[in-house]
C-alpha cells in the first residue's frame, strides 16, 4: 500500500531486543503494518501459505491472514496489520507514542534472539583428539666403500643399413 506522504517509521522491541529488518514498520492510522519476514518468521513456529490466507502457528495457537499480495510473491515484501495477529499469537503488545516504538513481549518467557556469531573462546562442541602417528625413522644409509663400475655389459646398437651409412658420411 503505497503511502504519500510517507507515514511515521516504528521501532519495534521483542522482549527488550531490537528487531532489525531492511523493511521498517509504519503506523498509518490507528494501526502498525510490519513485514512478515523478520518479525513474523521469528515470532511464529511455523508459517505456510494456503491460497491467499498466510497460516501462522504458535504452539497451539493458529492464526490466519489473508493476503493481499499476487501469488508467489515473497514474503519479505508483504505487510501486516500486526497487532491483531501478536495478540492473536500470544504475545503482549504496548505502543509508546512519543518514543514511537511498539514494545513486544512473549509469553513463557521465551527470548526471540538472533544467532550469536561464533566465539572461539566458546567453542559449542569439545575438540576431538586427533591421532597423528609418528613418521617411521628413515634408515641411515650403510657406507660400503667407493662405488664400483657397472659390470652389466651394454647391449650394442644395431648395425646401420649401408643406405644410413652412406646418409651420414655426406
Amino acid at each position: 500500500m503505497p503511502l504519500f506522504p510517507p507515514s511515521v517509521p516504528v521501532t519495534i522491541l521483542v522482549d527488550g531486543r531490537l528487531l532489525a529488518g531492511y523493511v521498517r514498520a509504519y503506523s498509518s492510522g490507528a494501526r502498525i503494518f510490519a513485514p512478515v519476514d523478520p518479525l513474523l518468521t521469528r515470532l511464529a513456529d511455523r508459517i505456510w501459505v494456503e491460497g491467499d490466507w498466510l497460516v501462522l502457528q504458535r504452539g497451539s495457537r493458529l492464526v490466519r491472514v489473508a493476503l493481499t499480495a499476487p501469488p508467489g510473491t515473497p514474503l519479505d515484501g508483504t505487510m501486516v496489520a500486526i497487532g491483531p495477529v501478536l495478540r492473536a499469537l500470544g504475545a503482549s503488545l504496548r505502543y509508546d507514542a512519543a518514543g514511537r516504538r511498539l514494545l513486544v513481549r512473549l509469553p513463557h518467557g521465551r527470548p526471540v534472539v538472533s544467532p550469536t556469531p561464533f566465539d572461539p573462546a566458546q567453542p559449542s562442541a569439545a575438540p576431538a583428539a586427533i591421532f597423528t602417528p609418528d613418521p617411521p625413522v628413515t634408515p641411515r644409509p650403510v657406507w660400503t666403500g667407493s662405488p664400483l663400475p657397472r659390470r652389466t655389459p651394454l647391449p650394442l646398437p644395431p648395425p646401420l643399413s649401408r643406405r644410413a651409412r652412406g646418409a651420414r658420411a655426406r
